[in-house]
């Protein structure tokens, strides 16, 4: 690091500080430490420089950035030749070396601060590592011109960056770039420019790194030869600016060096390799062996438990506003053996193990008022308040809304025929017969179907076609029929066509609407319970019943994130049909299900699509296979019936404002 440090042997500091701000550009701070005789002085620079010491009397005068005769230090620069003219021209003018044209900072669009260095030659070997301070990079055999060897201070751009110093260090080029904060920085070249990043982290990447290194203190130094633990410490101390005690029994000395690491993890190595341990209360650090700081804090614990034994007894009236105060009391004072504790409906008893309560402490349960009175130390009961206050709140309430839809489509067709008819010889004797009735057919002197007709049966001449067919594959109450007949001398013959088609939609919809507490379970029913007879175990009969019912079940559970996890139940139950019995065939529609939703989401929890298909066709044999004339010798009977049933479920968080 940039830092001088002088050794005074012999010497004793009678100063009363060890730390000195040095108010100059280039001096950060100056150190005095003084051990076994010997007396050490450190300035802390913010970069290497020529110096010159002198002695004026009792004085030690040290002169950083001088040069003997008093003279300016000048800054380090590549040779000269002499011109025949007697002017002085530069190395890289003549040897074309390469160099830096530019240096400048810019502000990223996220708030990065970007370093932009132009150079002569794209083919620079580059060096960036991380420091104390930030980040150092270094051109090496790269010429940088004395008027672009300056301090820019850049903290007015808002970014982690807040000073770049460039300067020429023998052959190479090189930027201090000063950054606090958390920070993360990449270097890339495109062509010319060579550019560094280096971005603030954001949370997330602030968690992340954490996991990844424990330790977060500012950088530090420390190189020193077996030097006492105690002044190691307060080194640590002093650059810390916490306030030290350190115990009488912290001893011995230490080599270390170790270079930017974090103070938090140096002084970690320095107490776990003295077998120390530290205690930290507010900016003041405690240092002691790890046993002696176990004894202290055991002597503590007894020390405020004898206190507390005879601190004096208060008694306090907490009244609990939205839980139950018997099971809130039950809860606190880890009473899990049922029984004979302290505290239950105002009987004293042993000390519960886990209790809220003091040994000496008692508490009483007014079921009437809903409150607690406790008798305790004020600390005790002071507690107790404070856990009330935590776990006596306002439930947050959900309502939750469903929805069955059962869709129901069905569609029938029917196609039938009837063929009938009667026939006569030349004598008047049938040869064809399907008619059933044969009144006015015999009639004295005989008639020809010609002279057939449909008269009143009290004059015996009525006759009827339809009670006995040659073919009958009517359709059973048709929505229509179309009939012919043909009619002779000695023969009728009739053909009746018939059709029936019809179809239905039907929608039930039930939706059950509920609203219940977090993690509370809630149910709704609603249909009715049907009665029947049955047999009993002593033979007799007894009437049972069943239940054909719409019913929701369910217990939310409210997340951080505003989401609701559901268990849920849903019954739809309908009467199908009744046996001969009586007793009752029931169709089930049940659903059993747990959900993540989103608040005011509606979700589908399940669905059932079913189709039925019936399709029948009775025809006569032989004539029924004829192409094209035998549909006039068959039925045909078609039936479709689809069902399609969906369940939906929208839960709502209920606003605390509508709750109160």
């Amino acid at each position: 690091p940039a830092r001088i440090v002088f050794d005074f042997p012999d010497v004793v500091s009678g100063l009363k500080e060890r730390r000195f701000p040095l108010a100059v550009d280039n001096g950060q701070s100056a150190m005095v430490l003084t051990s076994e005789g010997r007396t050490r002085l450190i300035l802390n620079l913010n970069d290497l420089a020529s110096y010159t010491t002198r002695v004026d009397g009792n004085n030690f005068v040290v002169e950083v950035g001088a040069v003997k005769g008093g003279e300016k230090a000048q800054v380090a620069r590549p040779s000269v030749d002499v011109a025949t003219t007697g002017s002085l021209k530069e190395k890289d003018a003549l040897g074309n070396q390469t160099r830096i044209t530019n240096i400048d900072f810019r502000r990223g669009a996220v708030g990065e601060g970007r370093i932009i260095v132009t150079l002569s030659n794209p083919k620079v070997s580059a060096d960036m590592v991380g420091t104390g301070a930030g980040v150092r990079l270094s051109f090496k055999d790269v010429w940088l011109p004395p008027e672009l060897r300056r301090r820019l201070d850049v903290v007015d751009f808002a970014t982690p960056v807040s000073l770049v110093a460039s300067t020429q260090e023998g052959e190479s080029s090189v930027l201090n770039i000063s950054a606090g904060g958390d920070f993360d920085y990449l270097a890339y070249q495109t062509d010319n420019e060579y550019v560094v990043s280096i971005k603030p982290l954001t949370e997330q990447e602030k968690q992340e790194k954490k996991k990844d290194f424990e330790y977060t203190g500012e950088k530090l130094s420390l190189d020193f030869q077996d030097i006492e633990v105690r002044a190691v410490l307060q080194i640590i101390a002093d650059f810390t600016e916490l306030n030290l005690v350190a115990s009488d029994t912290v001893q011995g000395r230490i080599t270390l060096r170790l270079q930017n690491v974090p103070w938090d993890q140096a002084l970690e190595m320095v107490l776990k390799n003295k077998g120390l341990d530290k205690r930290q209360v507010g900016n003041v650090l405690m240092v002691a062996p790890a046993a002696e700081i176990a004894e202290r804090e055991r002597q503590e614990i007894t020390t405020k438990k004898q206190l507390e034994e005879l601190a004096p007894l208060r008694t306090e009236y907490i009244r609990v506003r939205y839980a139950n105060a018997k099971e809130m009391f039950e809860l606190f004072r880890g009473d899990n053996n049922g029984g004979g504790s302290r505290g239950g409906s105002g009987q004293g008893g042993n000390r519960a193990t886990g209790s809220v309560l003091s040994e000496r402490g008692q508490g009483v349960v007014d079921e009437r008022t809903n409150s607690i009175i406790i008798t305790d130390t004020a600390e005790r009961i002071e507690a107790f308040k404070r856990l009330v206050d935590q776990i006596d709140i306002p439930i947050r309430q959900v309502m939750i809304e469903a929805r069955i839809v059962i869709a129901n489509t069905d569609f029938q067709r029917e196609l039938g025929v009837r063929w009938g008819g009667i026939g006569y010889n030349e004598n008047k004797n049938r040869i064809i017969d399907f008619a059933g009735s044969r009144e006015g057919l015999d009639d004295t002197g005989g008639t020809s179907p010609r002279d057939w007709f449909v008269s009143d049966s009290a004059d015996g001449k009525s006759f009827d076609m339809n009670e006995a067919d040659a073919v009958n594959l009517a359709v059973t109450n048709p929505y229509a029929s179309a009939a012919i007949g043909v009619l002779t001398d000695n023969t009728y013959l009739d053909l009746e066509l018939s059709a029936l088609e019809n179809s239905g939609f039907a929608e039930i919809v039930s939706q059950p609407k509920v609203i219940t507490s977090d993690k509370q379970l809630a149910i709704i029913k609603s249909g009715k319970e049907i009665g029947f007879l049955e047999t009993a175990p002593s033979g007799g009969t007894t009437t049972g019943f069943r239940e054909a019912v719409l019913k929701l079940e369910v217990t939310p559970q409210i997340t951080p994130d505003n989401r609701i996890i559901m268990d849920l139940n849903v019954w739809k139950d309908s009467v199908a049909s009744v046996e001969v019995s009586g007793r009752p065939t029931l169709d089930i529609t049940r659903l059993q299900t747990k959900v993540l939703v989103n608040n005011a989401q509606t979700v589908v929890l399940g669905g059932v699509f079913s189709v039925e298909g019936n399709k029948t066709e009775n025809k006569v044999p032989v004539l029924g296979d004829i192409p094209y004339l035998g549909r006039l010798f068959k039925k045909t009977i078609d039936n479709q019936f689809k069902t399609e049933l969906l369940i939906f479920v929208t839960p709502k968080l209920i606003s605390e404002n509508l709750s109160n």
